[in-house]
């Protein structure tokens, strides 16, 4: 019988697992013991999806509107989408332009195969979303890690691109607000960003999929500064739909026919209940509901944020959107991994490694995510006292 590692393909060495996942399953172990964990671990907003998206897919389910759409999504949702774009942003994106995928990671998949050749090189940031660097290893291509620390924001600077860049560098990939650090890209780093990108021949990616958790006045999109730059954005966070696996892109319009096929041969089109379900994500109604829980996730950073500080964990004095605190745990423990380990296992508390997103000082931190409720926060920190003691 053959050897199975030989049917692999030898860019699997380099994917890395998705820790948080590993976490969650651990805490589900824990769960099933009959024991209560308190989850920080995950990105999921824990408030169900709102009512009228809900009884939007209803009405679709009742019409039999279950067929495939068009592989850029129904025409409806991509023009609801622009008209965002223009009354949050300013700007004027053709809803040809926008196309719909199964999640952002399924956006960010396509934009992987359709921008990055075997060899290429990405200049991501360290730490950032794992699975950025896993759909480049895969296309045989090379991620640039930036370290980025607190004091700079987890952001880069101009003199770090130029310092990691190589004569193989096609793409610089950014997110704002950034997972896992809450930071963002004001207009200037934008600006600055893009103008790197064009003076260097690279494209610019921006991930924009927790748009809308803000908790500064102004967040602005890269399509502000820079028409060029491609987008992607998810259904997930904001609007609270993480099952309905529902994201978008946005391509320049020369990529557009590129793009269309690539979701014809990855996708065929993205669910079309969610999409129709999403039709009601920007109704006044939905938005309300939106509001109201940007405003408890914002209680909830206040209240968390404070209480890990008389923690012992150092934490930025500068967290912007998303809802996650990646904190410095260097005053408590040497090593990332056992700590969240011992956390779940003794004190039935999930939070994530630093190890998931990076490499730069990863041991030193910990992402914990204010997404579950006040009265689960407030356990969760007394079981950290109780670690800690």
């Amino acid at each position: 019988m053959p050897d199975q590692q030989t049917m692999l393909s030898p860019q699997m060495e380099y994917v890395n697992p998705f820790r948080v996942m590993t976490v969650m399953n651990r805490a589900a172990e824990i769960e099933r013991q009959g024991h209560k964990v308190v989850h920080m671990e995950v990105g999921e907003p824990d408030f169900p999806t709102a009512l009228p998206i809900v009884n939007e897919a209803k009405n679709a389910l009742d019409k039999g509107l279950t067929q495939y759409t068009s592989a850029s999504g129904i025409y409806e949702l991509r023009e609801a989408i622009a008209n965002r774009y223009q009354e949050k942003h300013g700007v004027r994106v053709s809803p040809d332009r926008i196309l719909i995928t199964p999640g952002a990671s399924g956006g960010l998949t396509l934009l992987a195969n359709m921008l990055v050749a075997p060899g290429d090189g990405v200049l991501l940031t360290d730490p950032a979303y794992p699975c950025l660097r896993n759909f480049i290893y895969m296309l045989s291509a090379d991620p640039q890690l930036i370290p980025v620390s607190m004091e700079q924001n987890f952001q880069p600077t101009l003199e770090q691109l130029n310092q990691y860049k190589t004569d193989k560098t096609v793409g610089l990939w950014l997110a704002s607000p950034s997972n896992p650090t809450g930071t963002i890209l004001e207009k200037l780093r934008l600006n600055a960003a893009s103008d790197w990108a064009k003076e260097n021949g690279a494209h610019l990616l921006v991930d924009e999929i927790y748009h809308g958790l803000q908790y500064v006045e102004d967040l602005p999109s890269v399509l502000e500064v820079d028409d060029t730059a491609f987008v992607v954005s998810s259904f997930s966070k904001y609007f609270g739909m993480t099952g309905w696996r529902l994201g978008w892109i946005v391509v320049p319009e020369d990529f557009v026919e590129t793009a269309t096929i690539l979701t014809q041969n990855l996708f065929i089109s993205a669910p079309s209940i969610a999409q129709y379900a999403a039709l009601a994500a920007f109704t006044d109604e939905a938005e309300a509901i939106f509001e109201e829980r940007r405003k408890a996730f914002a209680d909830r950073k206040s209240y968390l944020g404070n209480e890990l500080t008389k923690l012992g964990f150092k934490i930025s004095d500068n967290i912007q959107g998303a809802f996650y605190f990646y904190a410095n745990i260097s005053q408590l423990s040497d090593d990332s991994e056992n700590f969240c380990r011992d956390l779940l296992d003794d004190h039935y508390v999930a939070i994530t490694p630093g190890t998931d997103f990076g490499d730069y000082k990863a041991r030193e931190y910990v992402r914990i995510a204010f997404t579950t409720s006040m009265q689960d926060l407030q356990l969760g920190v007394e079981r950290m006292k109780a670690a800690l003691a």
